[in-house]
């Protein structure tokens, strides 16, 4: 008998896993070690001991809730990324990656126990109905947000395709409160933004690796290109600081749209035969224009894939501190109607072999931001290497976090600063720099 699992490489950073890797992976019942009779022996202890909670706890307990709890205490037992995922957890993930779902189209955020919204989406159900930076959501289909967390509003707002949702809306300008019914539509996630800079650099952000990030790369490229020029042109930025990762195929992809050929990552399980390697299919969609890529403490799993693999190449240059660390292989396993196993089976490997496990992507040049003083000593993330449960590296040295904190004011962001400089001083092909320090 085969179950089928889908293999992936998932970015832990903060309270979250990002998924970074997608691919169908088959697995034998056959070549399974068979469960030894002492292992039965303590399975046998488990049922003893959920049958003394069931039976005599003071007060009682939910069963369901019983199992879930003792199947995630036995891998998060394993290492920080192993995890059980309940049915609803396990839909959010696979909404996460695809980059789309029903929705209305609004960034929002918790403000004083009400959804305030950032900014609507342009061309959405929300900015077509006229709501606005700032405004105050008070009620969702006659149900009042105050109470609600800020997820659960969002999902209140999220639903099958063209279907209706009514809003309560307050505006500063505004006597009377809004009423506003939308229908709910198709909403992608854009993973990329993209500008020109000082009419002869290509910016490029990149916020997570979800299906539609290597698109939204291609339509960034030719956006600045076309804006600036091909002669004016004279590289391009790759911002991935703070992205925590995402889908593997995209950052293979992201990976082969800088290069011509080579290796871009391997992933080595327990046993040889799982190694797998992942390489560059040809033709540079930048036509060899020199790249900045800009890393820092949040930058985690397929960022680091990405930015491990232009280093190696010495396609790019790697700016800012160091990468978070995380260099490890998530299987998910679907359970039936009971959500997902979230199980570590491999680790990741740069072209040269380099595990950047609990030690990260050093970069090239060195650049630090000056943090404000009300956050200094709260800008840096742990890193891997400070997550309690961690893969160890053998016989290598590990490394703790580094600053993730970016300036909210572009004039005032060294790191992007010292890319622009660095792209506008090199000379023709030149991609990559020695290892050099640039000082607060």
């Amino acid at each position: 008998m085969r179950k089928i699992s889908l293999v992936l490489v998932g970015a832990f950073l903060g309270a979250g896993t990002s998924i970074v890797a997608t691919q169908t992976h088959l697995l034998s019942g056959t070549s399974a070690v068979a469960a030894s009779a002492e292992t039965y022996r303590q399975l046998s202890l488990f049922g003893d001991v959920f049958e003394k909670v069931r039976t005599d706890y003071v007060e009682k307990p939910e069963e369901a809730k019983l199992i879930e709890a003792a199947v995630n205490g036995m891998l998060t037992s394993l290492d920080p990324h192993s995890s059980y995922m309940d049915s609803k957890s396990f839909r959010d993930m696979q909404v996460q990656t695809r980059g789309e779902f029903g929705g209305l189209g609004i960034e929002v955020t918790m403000e004083d126990g009400l959804i305030k919204v950032v900014t609507p989406i342009d061309d959405t159900p929300a900015s077509k109905a006229g709501i606005m930076t700032n405004d105050i959501i008070t009620q969702i289909d006659d149900d009042q947000v105050q109470g609600l967390t800020l997820n659960q509003a969002v999902d209140k707002m999220r639903g099958p395709v063209n279907s209706p949702v009514k809003l309560k809306i307050t505006r500063k300008e505004a006597k009377e409160p809004l009423l506003v019914t939308l229908n709910r539509d198709v909403i992608k996630i854009k993973p990329v933004r993209s500008r020109a800079e000082g009419g002869d650099v290509g910016y490029i952000r990149m916020t997570q690796f979800n299906e539609q990030t290597f698109d939204g790369l291609r339509s960034a490229i030719d956006k600045v290109t076309t804006e600036i020029g091909a002669d004016k042109l004279k590289g391009y930025v790759l911002d991935l600081r703070n992205n925590p990762g995402g889908l593997l195929d995209q950052a293979v992809l992201v990976s082969d749209a800088f290069l011509d050929r080579g290796e871009i990552v391997s992933t080595r399980g327990r046993n040889a035969d799982e190694t797998q390697r992942f390489s560059a299919k040809g033709g540079d969609y930048t036509k060899g224009k020199p790249v900045v890529v800009l890393v820092n403490g949040g930058s985690a799993s397929a960022s680091e894939i990405v930015a491990g693999a232009l280093q190696d190449h010495k396609r790019a240059t790697v700016l800012g501190t160091r990468s978070f660390g995380k260099g490890s292989v998530q299987s998910i396993i679907p359970l039936g109607g009971s959500g997902a196993l979230r199980l570590t089976t491999a680790r990741y490997y740069t072209p040269s072999g380099r595990s950047i496990q609990a030690k990260g992507i050093e970069p090239d040049v060195e650049v630090t931001q000056e943090i404000p003083d009300e956050l200094k000593g709260k800008d840096e993330t742990k890193g891997e290497a400070g997550l309690k449960g961690h893969l160890k590296q053998k016989d290598a040295e590990e490394r703790g976090g580094s600053s993730a904190y970016i300036p909210p004011d572009p004039a005032k962001d060294k790191q992007l600063i010292a890319a622009m400089d660095l792209l506008r001083g090199i000379q023709k092909g030149a991609a990559n720099t020695p290892k050099a320090t640039v000082p607060n």
